[in-house]
């Protein structure tokens, strides 16, 4: 369960963040966005480099409210968030798709995030300890004190970065299809179907 101090239960939002169509399905709630991040820990990371633009799939997860990510030392995507550059996560689930009676009103019922960040790199050998029990334990309780913890060398060769959420969205969709009230008699059938049904 995510429990907030109501200070800060909301995400700053600019033009940027800020959810324009089918705004009602949107939310900049921390509560329904960290959900999200600590169900999948997997987002997709973009940003820009020479004038190109990258998008990447990553572990991703959440310690407190910042989310932390692992790369090789000196890589590029450490340099780029050592540098003060603002990168974009973007974190999607979605459980149904949405049969509808005419072809535009089809949809999917999904949860997601957009998050804008930026990072620096974890230095204190305490929280790299710490951010990294932290997820090791959520994957399974009590691994961490079962298996080595990173040595001299491993810790040299990873950059942890801790990465700080500044503004961001949460949207999703729930329910039936909607259909319109000129096709609910059309002879087909409508509603909603597993989107991964061989799980």
């Amino acid at each position: 369960m995510v429990v907030l101090d109501s200070a800060k239960s909301k995400l700053p939002v600019t033009a940027k963040s800020r959810v324009r169509r089918a705004a009602k399905r949107a939310s900049y709630r921390r509560e329904d966005i960290y959900r999200l991040v600590d169900e999948l820990k997997l987002g997709h990371i973009g940003f820009t480099q020479d004038g190109e633009v990258i998008v990447i799939p990553m572990t991703v997860w959440r310690h407190g409210d910042f989310l932390y990510l692992h790369v090789a030392n000196k890589s590029r995507l450490q340099k780029l968030l050592d540098s003060g550059q603002q990168v974009c996560i973007s974190f999607a689930h979605y459980d149904e798709w949405v049969l509808a009676k005419s072809a535009y009103h089809h949809s999917a019922n999904y949860r997601s995030a957009v998050l804008f960040c930026r990072g620096e790199r974890v230095q204190d050998s305490q929280e790299f300890d710490e951010v990294f029990k932290s997820i090791i334990e959520d994957i399974e309780p009590d691994r961490w004190n079962q298996v080595r913890a990173p040595n001299p060398q491993e810790r040299k060769g990873t950059a942890l970065m801790r990465l700080t959420i500044e503004e961001g969205s949460f949207k999703s969709r729930t329910g039936a299809p909607s259909d319109n009230k000129e096709d609910l008699d059309l002879p087909v059938w409508s509603g909603t179907k597993p989107a991964c049904p061989f799980k």
